[in-house]
């Protein structure tokens, strides 16, 4: 698109700005003081995975910073590929019993082949998420070679991106958010004071076609076909611009402005989705609304309300574990250096980074983050950047609890109710069951069914764990209310496994069949089995946590006693004759073909489960840390999140915190933060945002563990606002290694164990009164 006068539009969305937006910047520095909240950089963003993330949800933004030209790629949450759809393999049920009676004689590779035809989900591939497109901005008049005093950075606690460089006398500044409380991408620019022109246009991978519409650039299109699922959304992009002085002009090429001294532009997306089964909606009509009531507000509004909304849940939390003289060094810089010489303040950061991506991606009323939050730039991305619920989608949402970000735990519920809707079809049609099942892998539209193929889609336990995740929500806050909701959840999930349990022969013990141990072979060339461990150690949670549930709410008392009856019979865990924690019901570890496999399946009674305990089952924990140490430290970025808190569990702090220092390198993440499986994956972060709690607090039952795997290299430091189950509040500090003060805060009278290292001390809480512990009441018997 070429430059060129035009006329000064009047009316419609293009119009002069009442109130220049220069409260953008004052308010992106004034919080640059908020402790380990900023990640900086000295010159643009080179690929994709140095942009800066933005995002209120419903849109994702990455903000490379350029100079002459500016790309922001975007993302909305519903595009996904293709459109309702259901899969089940007409022939499931009919193979089924020839499937479980070839695993049982032991002949595993005729199983996965009879299950990778006929148990299968047709089409086998889920859709995947997609790339809106690029939103790019030019500045005719900026002479790139010339541009001097370079800086672009992510604010966490002001959510804002800020571009800021000199160009021939000019100070040109960037400013970027997602609006949370507006739904609209809002971008400011200015020159201080001195006019400048822009051209700005929008450009998709998708089909599309782009139009002038009321004053405003308007993108839309149809999302594509997959896997023989035409594609079936309909999506539109809407941008408009106002500004401060100029003249400002609209055509199907773009937006141009002339002569501006500030320039705001505003974005809104939407899609036809309404739900799994319903593309209705009309976009078009969407992002009229949105952008038109975010017109209405002044920049200095629409950043305030923003900030207020992000604030509220950012700054529930802070923490400091010290400082290494690094912090005024780039991140990019920082992440470097980081493996010779672990940065604490940089490990400080990386938590409040995976606070600030929670938020971002996964606020009230959104989609849950799915394997890349909501950051994509892909319409083929890694592993479709679905929902992976064998470990990486609850991974996501380990820290929503711990560090005080519950809201944004709303969306996986969603999820998980529009998942086991669909998963009832599946235990009918494929299984001839009740309840409700998922297995490995799902999508916007909540395919249910085996997907990819049989090594990893055979296994059935997708959905209990994520059930044992929404009761975990619950153990929290102990809202009842939230308890009656997941209620049919939990119960549902635990009637598949009533039906579906086999017994084992030569033992009588219940066992899932066809099943496997994410996403591990085992030495007979095959992942196919019966009863691996993990599947254990979740249906034992599950079921518990649905009796518990029965006895809470005074339901289903008959139903329950058959839960708890099922729950006895199931296949306990065992100790291999390596002194390991065994993976599948044979002694098969030392012999299977990838002894340090990225899962570590078999630990989930560790963590995130709490069936084995240092203290309460000692032989198990000793069993799961032969196991931990023949997996060995290095793994996928997700895989060193899932470690991390392994050896928080196991109360190694120096473990810990090497296992951390690997997360923190240039091999597992990115220059921005991302952590890199590689490549991109989100769960990663949120594993590591999860375990830096875990070294520092740990709650279970009644029971609470201070600095339970603090590290050398922390030595003073504190953490405020994180949460412990059953409702309650912590704010702790330590120094030299020792408990200097711990605040507990419940929201209902409760007594529990304080444990640092080997002291105990029985504190009682009252509803919402602090009860602060001076160290010296912590640390001696």
């Amino acid at each position: 698109m070429k430059l060129r006068r035009r006329e000064l539009l009047s009316g419609g969305l293009a119009a002069t700005v009442a109130h220049p937006a220069a409260a953008l910047a004052q308010g992106a520095r004034a919080a640059e003081a908020v402790p380990n909240s900023l990640l900086w950089y000295s010159n643009p963003a080179r690929i994709w995975e140095e942009a800066l993330p933005l995002g209120n949800g419903r849109l994702g933004a990455m903000v490379f910073g350029g100079i002459k030209r500016e790309r922001i790629q975007l993302n909305e949450e519903t595009l996904w590929s293709g459109g309702p759809y259901r899969a089940v393999n007409p022939r499931a049920l009919a193979a089924l019993p020839r499937v479980r009676q070839l695993i049982f004689e032991g002949k595993y590779r005729e199983a996965e082949a009879l299950a990778a035809k006929d148990l299968q989900s047709e089409p086998m591939r889920q859709m995947s998420y997609q790339a809106l497109g690029d939103l790019l901005i030019d500045l005719p008049g900026i002479n790139e070679t010339s541009a001097t005093d370079y800086r672009r950075s992510l604010d966490l606690d002001a959510a804002v991106a800020t571009t800021r460089f000199t160009s021939e006398g000019k100070t040109v500044t960037r400013e970027a958010f997602a609006s949370l409380t507006d739904g609209v991408l809002v971008i400011h620019l200015s020159a201080g004071g001195a006019p400048f022109d822009v051209a700005v246009t929008l450009t998709s991978g998708q089909r599309v076609s782009l139009a002038a519409d009321s004053g405003a650039l308007v993108m839309a299109g149809w999302n594509n076909e997959d896997r023989g699922i035409a594609g079936q959304l309909r999506f539109e992009a809407r941008l408009a611009a106002r500004a401060d002085g100029g003249e400002i002009a609209v055509d199907n090429g773009g937006v141009t402005a002339l002569g501006a001294r500030s320039l705001t532009l505003l974005l809104a997306a939407a899609t036809s989705h309404r739900g799994p089964n319903d593309v209705t909606a009309d976009p078009a009509e969407r992002t009229r609304t949105v952008l038109s009531a975010a017109l209405a507000r002044s920049d200095s509004d629409l950043l305030a309300r923003h900030q207020a909304a992000h604030r509220k849940l950012f700054r529930r939390v802070s923490i400091d574990l010290g400082s290494s003289g690094r912090g005024d060094r780039p991140t990019d810089q920082r992440v470097r250096r980081n493996p010779g010489n672990p940065d604490p303040a940089l490990a400080a950061l990386y938590f409040q980074y995976g606070r600030y991506l929670l938020i971002a991606s996964s606020p009230p009323g959104a989609q849950p983050a799915n394997l890349q939050g909501k950051w994509n730039d892909s319409n083929q991305p890694p592993w479709g950047s679905k929902y992976t619920i064998n470990i990486n989608a609850e991974m996501n949402y380990w820290p929503a609890d711990s560090a005080n970000l519950p809201e944004c735990f709303e969306p996986f519920v969603r999820m998980v109710e529009e998942l086991a809707a669909s998963g009832a079809e599946t235990a009918r049609k494929m299984y001839g069951a009740r309840g409700w099942v998922a297995h490995h892998n799902t999508d916007l539209w909540r395919n249910s069914g085996p997907a990819d193929h049989a090594r990893t889609g055979i296994w059935p336990c997708g959905g209990a764990w994520l059930a044992c995740q929404l009761w975990d929500h619950w153990d929290y806050h102990r809202d009842d209310a939230y308890l009656r909701r997941i209620y049919p959840v939990l119960r549902d999930a635990a009637l598949f496994f009533v039906d579906t349990l086999q017994s084992e022969p030569g033992t009588g013990l219940l066992v899932t069949n066809p099943s496997n141990s994410p996403e591990n072979e085992h030495p007979h060339g095959s992942t196919l089995c019966a009863g691996p461990a993990m599947d254990s150690q979740i249906l034992r949670d599950l079921f518990d946590r649905i009796c518990d549930a029965a006895r809470r709410l005074g339901r289903d008392s008959q139903l329950a006693a058959q839960f708890a009856a099922t729950r006895r019979r199931l296949a306990p865990d065992q100790i291999g004759a390596a002194g390991q924690l065994q993976e599948w019901r044979a002694d098969w570890d030392g012999a299977a073909p990838d002894p340090h496999h990225r899962h570590v399946s078999h630990l989930y009674a560790l963590y995130p489960g709490q069936q084995i305990d240092i203290d309460a089952t000692p032989a198990l924990a000793a069993a799961a840390k032969r196991s931990l140490d023949t997996r060995g430290d290095d793994a996928t970025g997700w895989g060193l999140g899932w470690r991390l808190n392994l050896w928080a569990r196991l109360r190694d702090g120096e473990r810990a915190n090497a296992i951390l220092t690997r997360l923190l390198s240039p091999e597992r993440t990115y220059p921005n933060l991302f952590d890199a499986h590689p490549p991109f994956q989100i769960d990663g972060n949120f594993g590591g945002a999860a375990g830096i709690i875990e070294m520092l607090a740990q709650s279970r039952e009644e029971r609470i563990l201070l600095l339970p795997a603090l590290p050398r290299a922390w030595p003073t430091g504190a953490i405020r606002g994180i949460r412990l189950r059953g409702g309650i509040g912590l704010d702790l500090s330590w120094r030299e290694g020792v408990v200097e003060t711990a605040t507990l805060t419940a929201a209902t009278a409760t007594r529990r164990t304080v444990a640092v290292g080997s002291v105990t001390r029985e504190v009682r809480l009252r509803g919402g009164r602090p009860l602060k512990l001076a160290g010296a009441a912590l640390t001696s018997a």
